[in-house]
């Protein structure tokens, strides 16, 4: 770093469930996209797994999931809040009751407060509700005439929903009372639920996102069909994506007030805010909702920006996992990181412009992989290596979270290409990701299509990594995972009925 290089005295991590890349923009997501302008934004960011529990260990631990055996939960590294808290970084962690983000897991650690909203109903009613989302959201638009007219009246409305069906606002209020108290440097991390299913959005943001009117039927009727299983026609899926970016626009709305809280506590301009997508959500791209064991870019493809005040405003092209938070955290902290942990530190990126030959930045220099750029078969990076797990059909239930319960798929992207492998089967697919962005032509089912150069790295980054985590030794057995109180029949109640709710079961 120079003498012009911004200082970051605190870290405010905001990661989103089921973000997909291209769910921000215009009334969507303001304050988002004004966090990207005055920050870097990685137009390729790609998560390390198709849903929560896959790609978690990458964005706390900087490691892959089954980096230490067959089943989810944290790798015993020092996470990112370990390392932090260790150099004497204040640590806060608030989790909208994503039950897979638990103690249960190991997400705790390192942490000098967390808080998971599983299991802090206080009655019969409230459990109930917190194991039926749907319901409530369906409450919450029911009353919302009656709420606006009161607010009217009162001339008292925040903006906020009143019923708090994602833990929206329990995780507001934790992480804003985190900042209030902290006294030196800290890092707050803060997990958002709100584009999950089933979306259930405070109405004056479906009304922010789209001019047609979804009442509690049509939003009844969707989630209705969905959970029946029964066909899912294009008025039904136009409403599932208007659901979709109602939560997406609550999110942003509850990230502007945390801003203003930052600013209100005198650290907005020494805090780094980084905000990222977990993995992204299907709408029927190849044949199914929410998020299945796939690994086409509508669950790979997500949000990654980084914004340190001071800092110029970029964009990279370059290809960049998720496991690049805890080096890139740490660094902006100017904390040492463990030497396992695998990902990029793009701290040089951020600050200084740094970039790998070939790499684009502030959209010039671009180069296709395999072209004359200059930088050899790739121009846009290491591949990134993302894996879910398949059982015998995409939409089994309980969705394959150990390796031991299906096949292992493996994917690895550039800026320009994805080929994905199922590992047990040899059946391969190769995309081009600037000519087919949505993933509909296989090349690799064309016998007379070109090839290109990076093929070979491709699968070979694929290859290697499946022999890292799932040969015989990942199957048949492993340490447990730190933090782990055991398997899943160990589960409280509580973490139970919440991934029931999610749709885990």
């Amino acid at each position: 770093m120079n003498d012009t290089t911004p200082e970051v005295e605190n870290v405010l991590l905001v990661t989103v469930d089921s973000l997909r890349a291209d769910a921000l923009g215009g009334a969507r997501t303001p304050v988002v996209d004004e966090l990207a302008a005055g920050g870097t934004t990685f137009e390729n960011a790609f998560a390390t797994g198709n849903w929560t529990p896959f790609s978690f260990p990458g964005i706390l631990t900087s490691r892959p999931v089954f980096a230490e055996g067959p089943d989810i939960g944290t790798p015993s590294t020092p996470t990112l809040a370990e390392a932090l808290a260790d150099a004497g970084v204040r640590t806060g962690g608030y989790n909208a009751a994503n039950g897979f983000l638990t103690e249960h897991w190991g997400y705790d650690r390192g942490f000098d407060e967390f808080e998971s909203f599983v299991g802090d109903a206080s009655s019969r009613y409230s459990r109930y509700l917190a194991a039926h989302p749907t319901v409530q959201g369906w409450l919450q638009l029911l009353r919302s005439p009656f709420r606006r007219a009161a607010a009217k009246l009162s001339r008292s409305d925040d903006g906020r929903p009143f019923a708090d069906t994602s833990k929206m606002l329990d995780v507001e209020r934790g992480a804003i009372s985190f900042l209030e108290g902290a006294d030196g440097p800290f890092f707050l991390w803060v997990h958002y639920m709100d584009p999950h299913t089933p979306y259930v959005p405070a109405p004056r943001y479906l009304r922010q996102v789209s001019s047609d009117r979804l009442g509690t039927g049509r939003m009844l009727r969707a989630h209705v069909r969905t959970g029946l299983g029964r066909a899912v026609g294009p008025r039904t899926l136009a409403d599932l994506r208007t659901l979709y970016h109602g939560g997406v626009r609550q999110v942003d709305a509850s990230l502007g007030r945390l801003r203003e809280a930052l600013a209100r506590a005198g650290h907005a301009d020494d805090t780094a805010v980084v905000f990222a997508g977990d993995h992204g959500e299907e709408f029927q791209e190849h044949g199914h909702l929410a998020h299945y064991p796939k690994l086409y870019d509508e669950l790979i493809h997500v949000p990654f920006v980084v914004d340190v005040p001071g800092a110029e405003s970029r964009t990279v092209e370059r290809a960049v996992g998720l496991d690049a938070v805890p080096p890139t955290v740490a660094s902006l902290l100017d904390v040492s990181g463990p030497d396992a942990w695998e990902g990029e530190d793009l701290s040089g990126v951020v600050l200084e412009g740094r970039t790998d030959p070939g790499a684009a930045v502030n959209g010039t220099g671009a180069t296709r992989d395999g072209s004359d750029g200059g930088a050899g078969a790739d121009a846009a990076g290491e591949p990134v290596v993302s894996v879910a797990v398949r059982g015998e059909d995409v939409t089994q239930q309980p969705i394959p979270r150990s390796l031991a319960e299906g096949d292992l798929l493996v994917s690895a992207r550039t800026a320009g290409w994805v080929y994905v492998e199922n590992t047990e089967t040899g059946v391969a697919e190769l995309y081009d990701r600037e000519a087919d962005p949505e993933q509909g032509r296989d090349l690799l089912a064309e016998p007379d299509a070109d090839r290109p150069e990076v093929l070979t790295e491709l699968r070979g980054a694929v290859r290697e990594h499946a022999d890292r985590i799932g040969g015989d030794g990942g199957r048949d057995g492993g340490e447990p995972r730190a933090g782990s109180e055991g398997g899943e029949e160990d589960l409280d109640s509580a973490i139970a009925d919440r991934l029931d709710a999610l749709g885990y079961r």
